[in-house]
């Protein structure tokens, strides 16, 4: 049994909780609400389990654990009679990876809750304008990803089974529907959503199905 650390509507939270439900592991989750008081990933005792302060963290045994990517590699390799998201082929698990970190590196950071705060600190930016500078980086990213799946994309990313490309892409586009980017765009990753979402691991991992989720939530 593990602990995950997450909030509903944190992306990166929302990865690990469908890599934890493809694999079928059991888990305690514990919310961590970015907003109430402050920011609850600010709080002490937050801090001790992650001193970067963000969402997720997993706890198992005596590990304390962060950042979406390095948890699941983990969870590829601490349970390897589950599900596989990472290929075994060497070149194959280096192309997953580079959409995992596409997503990871160059859109997420970008759009996070952190930087959207600074920027309305800083700039007085109103929901607007954030939706914009969302949709210019979600846009880079997506056009980017397109072509490097191109290749292989059948019902998902890589072919026809689920890989750790799509934990990454279908959250990324759950939030580019938020900021209201035109999903319809990314014919491939618009596929690889809607596939997705017929999943029950993706579904139940969805923002809108945690214990957290506010009852008047709806996208």
């Amino acid at each position: 049994m593990m602990d995950l650390y997450s909030y509903f509507r944190s992306s990166t939270s929302f990865r690990v909780r469908i890599a934890l439900n493809i694999k079928n592991l059991d888990f305690n989750y514990h919310p961590i609400h970015l907003l109430n008081n402050g920011g609850e990933q600010h709080s002490e005792n937050y801090r001790k389990l992650n001193p970067v302060g963000g969402v997720p963290t997993i706890q198992h045994n005596d590990l304390n654990l962060g950042q979406s990517m390095a948890i699941i590699e983990y969870l590829d390799e601490a349970f390897p009679q589950t599900y596989q998201l990472f290929p075994k082929e060497i070149k194959m698990k280096s192309k997953v990876r580079q959409i995992c970190e596409t997503v990871n590196s160059d859109i997420h950071p970008m759009t996070n809750l952190k930087v959207l705060q600074q920027l309305e600190k800083l700039h007085g930016w109103q929901q607007e304008q954030k939706d914009q500078w969302c949709q210019r980086w979600m846009h880079d990213g997506f056009t980017a990803i397109e072509k490097l799946i191109a290749p292989y994309c059948d019902s998902f990313a890589f072919g026809s089974v689920i890989t750790a490309a799509d934990v990454f892409i279908v959250p990324q586009a759950v939030s580019a529907l938020r900021f209201k980017l035109e999903l319809e765009k990314y014919p491939l990753i618009t596929k690889i959503y809607n596939n997705a979402m017929k999943i029950e691991a993706f579904a139940k991992a969805h923002p809108r199905a945690q214990i957290d989720t506010p009852p008047d939530f709806t996208h």
